[in-house]
C-alpha cells in the first residue's frame, strides 16, 4: 500500500526500527501506546517485548491490515490520536502508559501538546519517545537563551524532562522526507512549582508572540487586557523588565503567571 501524502506517511526502515527498539528500553510489564503504527514494522518488533500495545492509526486501510501482521497483545484503534478519548483508553488499561510514535510532521506539535496536557504529572503517561522533524526536536530541547527557545520548549519543560536519543537521516524512511529527523524522549513529571497550567500556557503564548521585544513590552498587551500593571507584575516576579522572553526559564514564567493572572 503506497504512502499517503495527506497523512504525512514516511515508514521507518528495518535497521532503524531495531535502533529505536534498542533505545526504548522496554520491559515485559510495560503497556505502550503507539501513535501512527503505519504498516506495523515497529509494532511487530516491540509487541513481543511488552505486556500490551495499543496502536492508534488514522489510515483506515492500514488499521484494517494491522491485526494480521502483529502479535495478539496488540489492540488497534482506528482514528485520529487528537480525537481519541484518552480518559476511556487510560481507564481501560489501568496503568501509566509509555508512548512511542513516528509523528507526522504536519501535526507533531498538536500531538505533543495533547500528550503534555494529558500526562497527569506522570500518572497517566510515564514517558513518550517520538520521532520528529529535527527542527521541532531542537525547539523542544532548547534552553533559555538558545535561538530555538520558545513556547514549545517552555510548555514541555513545565511537565517533562527531554532526552535526545537518535538523529535519523532522510534515508531512514521510505519514502525519504526532505528533512533530517530526530528521536526524543519526554519523561513526564510534576511541575517544580504549583501553577495553573491554563494560565501558564496563556502567558507563554502572549509572551512569545513578541519574543524579540523586552519582557515589559511583550507582557504589556496581556496585562492591559487584564487590568494589571505589567511593571508591577514583573517586579513581583523578580524579573528584569528589559530582558527578552526567550531568556526566561520555566521558574521565571511560573512566578510571572502568579503575579499577572
Amino acid at each position: 500500500m503506497p504512502p499517503r501524502k495527506r497523512f504525512g506517511q514516511h515508514f521507518l526502515e528495518p535497521a532503524w526500527v531495531a535502533k529505536l527498539c534498542g533505545v526504548l528500553d522496554a520491559s515485559p510489564d510495560d503497556t505502550f501506546l503507539e501513535i501512527g503504527p503505519g504498516r506495523g514494522a515497529l509494532t511487530a518488533a516491540l509487541a513481543p517485548r511488552v505486556r500490551r500495545l495499543v496502536a492508534v492509526e488514522i489510515d483506515r486501510d492500514l488499521a484494517a491490515a494491522l491485526p494480521s501482521r502483529v502479535p495478539g497483545n496488540v489492540h488497534v484503534i482506528t482514528g485520529d490520536f487528537l480525537e481519541v478519548d484518552l480518559d476511556e483508553l487510560l481507564a481501560r488499561e489501568g496503568q501509566p502508559l509509555r508512548v512511542v510514535g513516528n509523528l507526522p510532521y504536519n501535526v507533531s506539535s498538536p500531538i505533543l501538546f495533547r500528550l503534555l496536557a494529558a500526562a497527569g504529572d506522570g500518572r497517566r503517561f510515564r514517558d513518550a519517545t517520538v520521532m520528529l522533524q529535527k527542527e521541532v526536536a531542537d525547539r523542544i530541547a532548547a534552553r533559555p537563551g538558545d535561538r530555538a527557545h520558545g513556547a514549545l520548549a517552555i510548555q514541555t519543560a513545565l511537565g517533562a524532562d527531554v532526552d535526545r536519543l537518535l538523529t535519523l537521516p532522510p534515508g531512514a524512511f521510505r519514502p525519504p522526507p526532505k528533512v533530517t529527523s530526530a528521536v526524543v524522549r519526554l519523561r513526564f513529571r510534576p511541575p517544580a512549582a504549583a501553577v495553573d497550567r491554563a494560565a501558564f500556557e496563556r502567558l507563554v503564548r502572549a509572551l512569545f508572540v513578541h519574543r524579540r521585544k523586552t519582557l515589559l513590552n511583550a507582557l504589556r498587551p496581556l496585562a492591559d487586557q487584564l487590568g494589571r500593571s505589567a511593571e508591577e507584575a514583573i517586579a513581583q516576579a523578580r524579573l528584569d523588565p528589559v530582558q527578552r522572553p526567550e531568556t526566561l526559564a520555566v521558574a521565571d514564567i511560573v512566578r510571572l503567571t502568579a503575579a499577572v493572572l
